[in-house]
């Protein structure tokens, strides 16, 4: 019988690693560089499994951190993969001006069926290139001849890059940025987005990598390379069966096998009776709050109309104000049946002539197909908007609603998030009014020392306010906006007198509140964080 006798610190680190850890060490030297791709394509882990076993053999200092890089790719998205099938907008409009010259951009949106701003945006990039002009009378028509179109050589290689480009996405998934010429650049450029990149046929993904190499004898943990050697001469592989199926005792595949030893000394599972989630014991407080002032709380559906989320708000269809609120777009079914009148001929009006409240509007033709659109909500104001119609005079309203947009996440970002929205409905409702909310809501709910009113701008209010507070980590940002609704939005749905109103991230208020640094600890996995907060909220 061979006796291998090994240093104590050496066996117990040999004994404590998980089979994925064993053939790392096995398989790599002092010198590899390590990453989370190169493991699991070279070893053939499972998807997740290499961040596993590098985040542990880095616990148990038998790995370091070298170094980290950022690179920049390009993922094709779902209008993306619509260019790739039928083309881009710049090449769809050509083909038709080919055939039918002399329509207008809302005839050339009609015919293509997309929509008024992504033909606007394409017939500008085409008229720098000088493939296509406007004549006297609004018409596209053709700027350059048949043969110069076929022929142009700059023409013909902007549309070769970008067909090339996505061909690449097509075949190879992401687009490295290092990969790509400078022509293909500034093309990429022009068609990808970082955030809300539903209207662009690329997104833009920034990716660290993280390298790790081995430690090496005399920098005070167990060396690397003593671990690997106590495990060949063990004969330890990391192939050990860990668990024993019924299958493989019916067929006998276990005999001749090695198994991984199993600690019989482990204790049981801790059981922990459950608690109130810290931040919805927070969300209900808000609202206890806001019902003892006198609010009556407003709810709606999650899925809503491009109708009550944006144009009712006095939001142009197709303009940059629009932006500002990246939507998630409902697939099937993609618009609703009806909208409800007289509303909608009233939003309709005051968008195009101001109707009657007085405005000269925006001056386009109203899209009411468009307004169908359904889209999950990306603001709490389209509650506010709906209640405008049954609300009493005077009266107080309120709403927890959750929100939806496309958005990069960070400390006080998300993509999925609250805000609690409100409105104040009077003859004597002013300025001072809202800004006496909006102090409530910044020291009284959030909880915060220092407070500022900054001007801000909404196409549905004026004046409109943010406001601000003071993070004693992250400094200040804005908690959320706020304003005197316009009359375009109020007398077109029925209100004859002011209106405040205000949504606010509530989000926010928790960090404050709870005293957290970053917004994606609320929603946290991590039970024992989510215990430590509910007991300090209990104990406070």
């Amino acid at each position: 019988m061979l006796i291998i006798i090994m240093p104590i610190d050496i066996q117990n680190t040999v004994k404590n690693l998980h089979p994925l850890e064993i053939r790392i060490i096995l398989s790599y030297a002092k010198g590899d560089e390590l990453s989370i791709e190169k493991v699991e394509k070279e070893l053939g882990f499972k998807p997740g499994n290499g961040n596993q076993a590098l985040s542990w053999l880095a616990d148990k200092a038998l790995l370091s951190e070298i170094r980290r890089t950022t690179a920049v790719f390009y993922e094709m998205t779902a209008l993306g993969r619509e260019w790739k099938e039928k083309g881009s907008p710049e090449e769809r409009i050509i083909e038709l001006i080919r055939i039918q010259s002399g329509l207008s951009l809302p005839d050339i949106a009609r015919t293509l069926k997309l929509e008024n701003r992504d033909i606007g945006s394409a017939f500008g990039s085409l008229s720098k290139l000088g493939v296509l002009a406007m004549d006297g009378g609004k018409k596209v028509i053709m700027a350059l001849p048949p043969d110069r179109l076929e022929n142009g050589r700059p023409i013909l290689e902007h549309f070769a890059v970008l067909r090339g480009l996505l061909d690449r996405a097509a075949e190879g998934g992401l687009i490295a940025e290092a990969s790509l010429s400078n022509a293909e650049k500034s093309i990429m450029a022009g068609i990808s987005k970082k955030r809300g990149a539903s209207d662009a046929a690329f997104r833009q993904i920034d990716r660290e990598t993280v390298f790790f190499g081995f430690t090496v004898s005399g920098d005070g943990s167990v060396p690397a390379e003593a671990v690997a050697a106590a495990l060949r001469a063990a004969g330890i592989t990391g192939d050990e069966i860990g668990t024993l199926s019924p299958e493989m005792l019916e067929t006998g595949s276990w005999k001749g096998k090695t198994f991984r030893s199993y600690n019989v000394r482990t204790p049981p599972t801790r059981l922990n009776p459950g608690r109130t989630n810290p931040y919805a014991k927070f969300l209900e407080n808000v609202k206890d709050k806001l019902a003892a002032l006198g609010f009556e709380e407003f709810d709606g559906p999650l899925v809503e109309t491009e109708f009550w989320n944006s144009d009712a708000l006095f939001m142009p269809q197709f303009h940059s104000a629009r932006d500002i609120h990246d939507v998630y777009r409902v697939a099937e079914p993609d618009k609703a049946r009806a909208i409800e009148e007289p509303w909608l001929s009233n939003i309709a009006a005051a968008h195009e002539s101001g109707g009657a409240t007085g405005s000269r509007g925006w001056n386009y033709a109203f899209d009411r197909d468009f307004t169908r659109r359904l889209i999950l909500r990306s603001q709490g104001t389209v509650l506010s908007a709906k209640t405008l119609p049954r609300a009493e005079i005077p009266g107080k309203y309120f709403g927890i609603v959750r929100c939806f947009r496309y958005d990069r996440v960070d400390a006080t970002h998300l993509p999925d998030f609250y805000q609690t929205e409100g409105i104040v409905l009077g003859e004597n409702v002013n300025l001072r009014t809202l800004l006496g909310m909006l102090d409530m809501f910044a020291r009284e709910v959030a909880g915060a020392k220092e407070v500022k009113y900054v001007p801000g701008y909404f196409p549905f209010t004026e004046p409109s306010v943010e406001v601000h507070i003071k993070h004693p980590v992250l400094g200040w940002f804005e908690l959320g906006g706020s304003g005197i609704f316009r009359p375009e939005v109020t007398e077109s749905l029925g209100v004859t007198v002011p209106v405040a109103a205000w949504g606010l991230g509530i989000d926010r208020m928790a960090l404050m509140a709870l005293g957290l640094n970053d917004l994606r600890e609320l929603f946290s996995c991590n039970i024992e964080n989510v215990r430590l907060r509910r007991a300090k909220e209990t104990a406070v």
